[in-house]
C-alpha cells in the first residue's frame, strides 16, 4: 500500500470565534486555541482544520478576507499564530488552513484598486460587466439571497458576487490572480502549515456568458449553471505543480454538487490535484423547491445509506473519501442524524461516531461533536448572527408564507449557528468559554450537562468513545484501507456494513432508531471478536436483536 499520512489521520475542525476566549471579550481567539491543544492531543486527533483567522471585516465570519497574510486582530497576532503552530507541531498535531480564494472581501486592496477605475491594473482581478438593457447582466441569485450582481456607481458597471455583496468573486481567468494566490499559499506553507481546506473551490471557474435562467420563488434563477466544473481542473493541476508539489500537504476541496465521477478527478490518488473533497450529497437529502434546505424533515436512512454506499464503492482504490456528519455550515450531528434527548443523546452520539469512523476515508470531527453537543433552542432571530439564516428567514416568511414559528422551527433544525455556539468546556459561567457575560453567540443552555470537564476522565463518555475510535483507526489497516460493502440496504432502521481486507472482515451494525430491532448476525460472524472501541453499550450485543441506538462491530 502506498499510504499517505492523511489517509490514517483524523481531522478536528476548529471554528475560532467559538472555541476558547482568552481575553474576556466574548470572542474566541488564537491564544485560546493554543491553551486547549493538550485537550485535542488527549482526544488523539492528528490534524486541525482551522476556519479562517485572516484579516477580515467579518461580514461572513472571516470568509471575507481583506488581507491573506495578516491575522484578524480579534483573533490575535501573527506571533500568536506562530506560537499555536509550534505548540501543535510539538504535540504531533498538524494545522490545515482554510483557503478562501473564490472571492475576497470588498475591503481587500485588490478590490479597492479594481473598483477605482476601469483602467486600473487590478480591474480584471474581478468580474465586471456592463448593464444589459438597463439591468443586471443575468438574473441568477446568490447563495445569501438577492442578485449575484452589484451595481458600482463610480465606474458604471456591475461586479459579480456569488455570496455577499462584500464578497466579490476573483477572476481566475486572469493569470495574475493565480500568481497572487499561489504565492500566498507558498508563503503559508513555507511558514509551516500542513495544507489547506479550500472553500467553495469548485466555483472558481465560471461560465463567462453569465446565462440567465428560469426564476424560482425568490425571483432569481438558480446559481449552479454558472459553475464550470470541467474548467476548474487545469487550475488545480497548475496549483499542484507550482505550489503543492513542493510540500507534503493535505488538501480538501469544498465542492458543492460534486459527484463520484467529478470527485475522481479532484481527489485522484495519482496526486495530480487534491487529497480529497467535501461532497454534500448526504447533507442535502432533505429540502423542497420552494424552501430549499429550510425544512424540518429528517433524512431517510435508506437514502443516507445509498449515498454513503455510492461514494464508498465509487472512490475505492481510485480517489479518497472525506467523512463527516457536521461542520460550521451544518446543524449539530446528534440533533440532525440521531436523537438529542436527554435519554438517548449520549448513546446515539456514540452510534454516529462508530458508523462514520469505521468507513473508508478521512473522518472529520467538528468541535463539540466529540462531546455530543446539540442544536440551540432558538426562539427568535435576535440571537442569530448568520447572514444565510437571516436571508432564509425573510424568504420563508415573505416569499413562502411561513409563520414565524414555522420559520423558527426550521432555524432550530438547520441553521448554521447551531454549530457555532461556544464550545462547552465546563459547568461554570459561559461554559468555561469566556469570562465575559456577553459572548458573540449565546452558550447553549444545556452546557451544565454537556461539557468537556465532565467527560475527559469518564471512560463511558462520548469523548472516550471518540478516543477509542481514533486509536483504532491509527492501528488498523482494515479500518483505513478495507473495502466497503453495504448490507440491509432497504432497512429503515439499521445501517449495517462490512469492511474487508486481505481475508479479514469487520461487520459494523448501527441502529438509528429509539426502539429495539429484531436482527440476526450473519452466521459467518458466529464466534467473531467484539471490537470494544466500536461498542456503545456496556454489555455485549444481545442475540437476535439490536437495542435502541446500539452500535457494535465484529472482527472475523
Amino acid at each position: 500500500m502506498n499510504e499517505q499520512w492523511w489517509q490514517r489521520a483524523v481531522v478536528y475542525q476548529i471554528y475560532p470565534k467559538s472555541f476558547q476566549d482568552s481575553t474576556g471579550n466574548g470572542i474566541g481567539d488564537i491564544p485560546g486555541i493554543t491553551s486547549r491543544l493538550p485537550y485535542l492531543a488527549k482526544l488523539g486527533i492528528d490534524v486541525i482544520w482551522l476556519s479562517p483567522v485572516y484579516q477580515s471585516p467579518m461580514d461572513d465570519n472571516g470568509y471575507d478576507i481583506s488581507d491573506y497574510r495578516a491575522i484578524w486582530p480579534g483573533f490575535g497576532t501573527m506571533d500568536d499564530f506562530d506560537e499555536m503552530l509550534e505548540t501543535a507541531h510539538s504535540l504531533g498535531i498538524k494545522i490545515v488552513m482554510d483557503l478562501v480564494v473564490n472571492h475576497s472581501s470588498d475591503e481587500h486592496e485588490w478590490f479597492r484598486q479594481s473598483r477605482s477605475s476601469r483602467e486600473n491594473p487590478y480591474r480584471d482581478y474581478y468580474y465586471w460587466r456592463d448593464a444589459v438593457d438597463g439591468h443586471a447582466p443575468s438574473n441568477m441569485g446568490g447563495v445569501f439571497g438577492g442578485s449575484i450582481w452589484e451595481w458600482d456607481e463610480p465606474t458604471q458597471q456591475y461586479y459579480l458576487h456569488c455570496f455577499s455583496v462584500k464578497q466579490p468573486d476573483l477572476n481566475w481567468e486572469n493569470p495574475r490572480v493565480r500568481d497572487e494566490v499561489f504565492n500566498m499559499m507558498d508563503w503559508w506553507l513555507a511558514k509551516g502549515v500542513d495544507g489547506f481546506r479550500m472553500d467553495v473551490i469548485g466555483m472558481i471557474a465560471k461560465d463567462l456568458s453569465f446565462p440567465s435562467g428560469e426564476p424560482g420563488p425568490t425571483g432569481y434563477a438558480p446559481l449552479y449553471p454558472l459553475i464550470q466544473d470541467e474548467r476548474v481542473h487545469p487550475y488545480l493541476q497548475e496549483m499542484r505543480q507550482r505550489v503543492l508539489s513542493k510540500y507534503d500537504t493535505m488538501t480538501v476541496g469544498e465542492v458543492g454538487g460534486a459527484t463520484v465521477e467529478t470527485a475522481k478527478k479532484y481527489a485522484n490518488l495519482d496526486g495530480s490535484e487534491l487529497s480529497m473533497v467535501f461532497q454534500f450529497e448526504h447533507v442535502g437529502l432533505t429540502g423542497s423547491p420552494e424552501r430549499g434546505k429550510w425544512v424540518t424533515d429528517k433524512p431517510r436512512l435508506v437514502d443516507l445509506k445509498r449515498v454513503f454506499d455510492h461514494w464508498e464503492q465509487g472512490l475505492d482504490g481510485v480517489a479518497w473519501n472525506s467523512l463527516y456528519w457536521d461542520n460550521h455550515d451544518q446543524p449539530r450531528a446528534v440533533s440532525r442524524w440521531a436523537n438529542d434527548s436527554a435519554q438517548w443523546r449520549e448513546t446515539s452520539a456514540k452510534m454516529l461516531a462508530t458508523c462514520l469512523h469505521l468507513m473508508q476515508g478521512t473522518p472529520y470531527i467538528y468541535q463539540g461533536e466529540e462531546l455530543g453537543m446539540t442544536n440551540y433552542p432558538w426562539q427568535d432571530m435576535s440571537l442569530i448572527n448568520d447572514l444565510e439564516a437571516h436571508d432564509a428567514y425573510r424568504m420563508l416568511t415573505q416569499d413562502c408564507g411561513c409563520s414565524d414559528e414555522e420559520a423558527m422551527a426550521a432555524m432550530r433544525e438547520i441553521c448554521r449557528d447551531n454549530a457555532r455556539t461556544p464550545m462547552q468546556w465546563d459547568a461554570g459561567p459561559q461554559a468555561g468559554f469566556s469570562k465575559s457575560s456577553e459572548t458573540w453567540l449565546p452558550v447553549n443552555p444545556n452546557y451544565a450537562e454537556i461539557n468537556a470537564a465532565a467527560q475527559v476522565e469518564d471512560p463511558k463518555s462520548v469523548f472516550a468513545h471518540y478516543q477509542g475510535l481514533i486509536a483504532l483507526r491509527h492501528q488498523s489497516d482494515l479500518v483505513v484501507h478495507g473495502h466497503f460493502r453495504l448490507l440491509e440496504p432497504e432497512s429503515e432502521e439499521l445501517f449495517v456494513y462490512e469492511r474487508e481486507l486481505d481475508g479479514q472482515r469487520m461487520l459494523v451494525v448501527c441502529n438509528f432508531t429509539d426502539h429495539e430491532v429484531a436482527w440476526q448476525v450473519p452466521q459467518e460472524y458466529a464466534g467473531a471478536e467484539l471490537v470494544d472501541a466500536a461498542c456503545n453499550y456496556e454489555d455485549a450485543p444481545v442475540a437476535g436483536k439490536v437495542r435502541p441506538y446500539e452500535a457494535f462491530a465484529l472482527l472475523a
